[in-house]
């Protein structure tokens, strides 16, 4: 028999708190045997995977200017052919040695967050447009009720970013360079900005 639901409420929104790093990161918590090691964690590649390897690292940092030590942060991003990693790719085969995702809390006593992955390649937007190269990424921690979305782009891809929809889409023009990390080398800083001077753009999706 079908039973009315109209006397059901949402639960009320809560931070991650404590818990998410026992949750999703055991292995960094201490509790083995879950899983063999954490889901995300490491390199997204092998020794086999297509594309230039990069490390991108960088810090979650409060309002306060204060670094947040008990973030955790994930990144999604397409392979060196711009193909994603996912059942809902319909243009072709993604790189099958590439994972395309990853996860990783940021270290206990710094903050710092650390991916070894490639440079993805354009994806295309709504309409085909090509998007420039980036890397979306998605910020919880201790007083985020939702989590944060955002991307980082690449500084050596200039033209790219320039006619990327995307950045386009911002209004304040003065904010996209919170959004382009800073190259030195193979290694790729991006420090995320909650609020205050240099708060950085977050996407609603």
């Amino acid at each position: 028999m079908v039973q009315p639901l109209g006397y059901l409420k949402e639960s009320p929104s809560q931070t991650a708190g404590p818990y998410v790093h026992i949750g999703l990161t055991p292995n960094f918590c201490g509790i083995e045997g879950v899983f063999e090691k954490d889901l995300g964690a490491g390199p997204l590649y092998n020794e086999k995977t297509k594309g230039e390897r990069i490390t991108v690292r960088g810090f979650v940092i409060d309002g306060g200017g204060n670094t947040l030590k008990d973030a955790l942060v994930e990144i999604w991003q397409a392979d060196a052919d711009g193909l994603y990693n996912s059942p809902s790719e319909t243009r072709g085969s993604a790189d099958p040695n590439f994972l395309g995702w990853g996860r990783c809390p940021g270290d206990m006593a710094t903050g710092e967050f650390v991916f070894e992955t490639i440079k993805p390649g354009p994806v295309p937007f709504a309409g085909g447009k090509l998007m420039a190269p980036h890397i979306t990424f998605w910020v919880v921690a201790r007083g985020i009720n939702i989590g944060l979305q955002t991307r980082m782009y690449f500084p050596e891809e200039e033209a790219a970013n320039a006619a990327d929809p995307v950045l386009a889409r911002i209004e304040h023009k003065n904010r996209i360079p919170t959004l382009i990390a800073k190259k030195e080398g193979s290694t790729y800083t991006f420090d995320i900005r909650l609020q205050g001077e240099g708060e950085t753009v977050f996407f609603d999706i």
